[in-house]
């Protein structure tokens, strides 16, 4: 899409707000080359570096509220029809992963709104079966923000730390190559909260059977 080349070539506060609006909506929009690139040139004294995560988690929010009323009001049918549409499939949905977030958030509950916003693959869909569930908003709304927020201050302390070694020309290379070890890394230490989670439920449920 030229139009969001276009955009992160030119980021700013507002820029950055309405990208990352639409990466937590369903359309393709990589947070990594949004907040990341603009906290670089924050580092560089071009922007605050604060206002970018303000306002890049005031846009994930945003986007996300979409999703989430979509599920809430439109229903499972209307969502997979969309899923499987050619509009779906240029934002590089499909049922198949609809139906992939939602296992993650029953599986998860209402945990999966904060984990679930630091996954690849799940990060832009974990609001739709919170809407399909009703799940409370304003719960939504918090630990959405507090998912987000977190995502957000790692890649702006990645485009920081970029500033210092990498000039320009080669940003986007290192973006994805670190971005690619960040996300590992955020994936075992959600499956290890997920897994205390489920060994202190475990033990818990052992303890009051006795």
């Amino acid at each position: 899409m030229n139009w969001i080349s276009t955009l992160l070539g030119n980021l700013n506060y507002g820029t950055v707000f309405f990208l990352m609006l639409l990466e937590s909506t369903v359309i393709p929009v990589p947070s990594e080359l949004v907040v990341s690139p603009a906290a670089y040139h924050a580092a560089g004294g071009h922007l605050n570096v604060f206002l970018i995560i303000l306002f890049a988690t005031l846009g994930a929010d945003c986007g996300a509220t979409i999703n989430y009323l979509a599920g809430y009001y439109l229903g499972r049918p209307i969502i997979y029809k969309f899923a499987n549409s050619k509009w779906g499939h240029l934002c590089l949905l499909n049922q198949e992963k609809v139906e992939h977030s939602e296992k993650y958030f029953y599986d998860h509950g209402i945990l999966a709104t904060l984990t679930g916003r630091l996954l690849p693959g799940i990060r832009h869909l974990i609001s739709i079966p919170a809407g399909l569930a009703k799940m409370n908003y304003w719960t939504f709304l918090l630990y959405t923000t507090l998912g987000a927020g977190l995502w957000n201050c790692i890649l702006a302390a990645l485009g920081w730390y970029l500033h210092a070694i990498v000039p320009e020309n080669q940003l986007h290379d290192r973006i994805m190559e670190y971005g690619k070890v960040i996300q590992w890394v955020l994936i075992a230490l959600v499956a290890a909260v997920v897994l205390y989670f489920i060994v202190k439920h475990y033990l818990k449920k052992k303890k009051n059977a006795r």
